[in-house]
């Protein structure tokens, strides 16, 4: 079937704009709009069959003259998105059924396939979109824009979907007792009230833990990016009692709604570090994008841990040393361990115990440094838990240990596909973690 043949049953089939006319053939003439494309047709028809040149007077029967409102409809979309910062957009379009069905009709009564062509829904997309992204100076992405524009031709509604926007950093915990994310208190579930009185468990807050590295740092960057709300994504995350020192554990800030996205990371890391008083520091503070979250929480690393060693008698220096070797380069199967069995499943990992070095302090006190595969529970592999972990420092001694103090020296990447800062985790939160 010719193109001209097309265009003249499509014709005979009642009014239709060009826009319509033209997104039959939507597939030939690049370079073309549909307008363009249908108002080629009505001429080459009226030329061809020496017949005058009539536009339609009368409403597409097709679209019933939505594609007369492109102009239209970006301006209201324009209006959606006032208020927000974005470089980034995509336009979709909820078209009523009974559009989408006098589309289907029109290809069927050109003799076309229903696929042939483009639908009114992808040219509504791509015809306001063009106009938006020109009123804004944004550009259209169809991966991950930073807005979404949602128009509905059955309720002329507008509506804006605003994706997060995401922000990298490496915190420092320098005060014990105090969590990654904030804790609700398990005996008022949070309410800071116990059967209608004040909750004695939480002092009436709410949280079982005065703050946490989530409480430090996700209401400062939600507060610069003018965001709803924040969620905290750690790379794994140490133990309430311990310090994470070093170079700090990778976290990226997650931000809803954000109307800012622009911000200046350096001033808001600088009002972490002070509103956190010490408890808590970040550093290398940036702009990052969705993915980075996955790559943090993805991303395999090992750890290195310094603990005090307290031992229920007293330990030969020859003893502790030979005990160390053994448990360097040493590969550690470990069975869930009872202090966090009510929450982890009952397997055996096997992890690798990378290096491990130590100084007596006194008969029965130690300090023992560890670096370890991402997932290794390094308190079991110094107390054994009840042999639950073999080899372990315990059981190499005869002598039953105890960590008294945990601290996180390093999270470390084994490569760094990353610019600097790198992006690491901890084995899915297994491990020495809470």
């Amino acid at each position: 079937m010719t193109v001209l043949s097309t265009a003249r049953r499509a014709l005979d089939s009642g009014p239709v704009c060009d826009n319509c006319l033209g997104r039959l053939v939507a597939d030939r003439s690049f370079g073309l709009s549909n307008d363009e494309r249908g108002r080629s047709l009505r001429i080459a028809v009226a030329l061809a069959d020496d017949e005058e040149f009539d536009p339609p007077e009368e409403p597409c029967w097709v679209c019933e003259d939505e594609c007369e409102r492109f102009e239209w409809w970006a301006e209201q979309a324009t209006a959606a998105v006032h208020g927000y910062e974005f470089d980034t957009y995509q336009v979709g379009t909820k078209v009523p059924p009974l559009l989408e069905e006098n589309d289907r009709l029109l290809r069927e009564d050109a003799g076309l396939d229903p696929e042939a062509g483009e639908l009114l829904k992808s040219e509504c997309n791509r015809e306001v979109g063009k106009r938006l992204g020109e009123m804004t100076g944004t550009t259209v992405d169809f991966e991950r824009p930073d807005l979404l524009v949602l128009c509905d031709l059955a309720t002329d509604e507008v509506e804006a979907q605003v994706n997060s926007a995401f922000v990298y950093g490496r915190y420092r915990k320098l005060e014990r007792d105090v969590p990654q994310t904030e804790w609700p208190c398990r005996e008022c579930n949070g309410t800071g009230l116990d059967q209608g009185s004040h909750c004695d468990g939480c002092d009436g807050t709410g949280y079982r833990y005065d703050t946490s590295v989530e409480q430090e740092t996700v209401p400062i960057v939600e507060d610069a990016m003018n965001g709803d709300s924040g969620t905290f994504h750690g790379a794994g995350r140490e133990d309430v009692d311990a310090l994470m020192l070093g170079s700090g554990r990778p976290f990226v800030i997650e931000i809803d709604e954000p109307r800012k996205r622009s911000i200046d990371t350096d001033a808001v890391q600088e009002r972490i570090n002070e509103v956190a008083d010490g408890r808590v520091e970040v550093e290398g503070l940036r702009l990052a994008t969705h993915d980075m979250v996955e790559r943090v929480k993805e991303l395999d690393a090992s750890k290195t841990y310094r603990m005090d060693v307290e031992f229920a008698e007293t330990v030969d220096s020859e003893a502790f040393e030979g005990a160390l070797a053994e448990l360097e380069s040493a590969t550690v199967e470990q069975e869930t361990p009872q202090r966090v069995s009510h929450r982890r499943a009952a397997k055996t990992r096997v992890r690798s115990v990378y290096e491990a070095s130590g100084e007596l302090n006194g008969e029965r006190h130690a300090t023992v440094e560890i670096h370890g595969e991402g997932g290794l529970y390094v308190k079991e592999l110094v107390s054994s838990d009840d042999g639950r972990t073999e080899p372990s420092l315990a059981g190499l001694l005869g002598v039953d240990a105890e960590v008294t103090a945990l601290d996180v020296l390093e999270v470390r990447g084994e490569d760094e596909p990353f610019e600097q800062p790198a992006f690491f985790r901890d084995d899915s939160g297994d491990g020495d973690e809470e």
